[in-house]
């Protein structure tokens, strides 16, 4: 059963928080909701989940990947890891603009060369012509 209620009053609070500073590859628990149907929802109290910091326009919005410890096949997922013994899988297909008033705390970084790998996949699903 989806939590519309409960996410709309958190929404309150987390745009009245100041954002946190951000860069390129850092990976945060964000505040990503109650979302619609097959959008990928947060957990917990907080509705959050990890996600990684794609791109940065300025210290307000970036473009974000969130991310799953359920493993996944396919074109629009990339595994990696950020944490030792542990497989994160980015869900390339729910890439979206976020506020860094969502984010809530750090808990790491995706190295250079896994980064590479993952923004040419993204490239190549956005020029994908299916």
């Amino acid at each position: 059963m989806k939590r519309f209620s409960e996410w709309n009053n958190k929404k309150i609070t987390i745009n009245d928080k100041k954002a946190i500073f951000f860069k390129t590859r850092e990976i945060f628990y964000a505040h990503i909701g109650e979302n619609v149907g097959y959008e990928q929802d947060g957990k917990g109290e907080d509705f959050v989940r990890p996600v990684l910091i794609f791109q940065k326009f300025n210290n307000s919005v970036f473009w974000g990947i969130p991310l799953t410890s359920t493993l996944r096949e396919g074109k629009f997922y990339y595994h990696f890891s950020f944490i030792k013994d542990v497989t994160s899988v980015a869900i390339l297909s729910q890439l979206k603009m976020f506020d860094a008033k969502r984010l809530d705390r750090k808990i790491g970084k995706i190295n250079k060369e896994a980064y590479k790998e993952l923004k040419t996949k993204v490239i190549g699903l956005m020029s994908s012509e299916e």
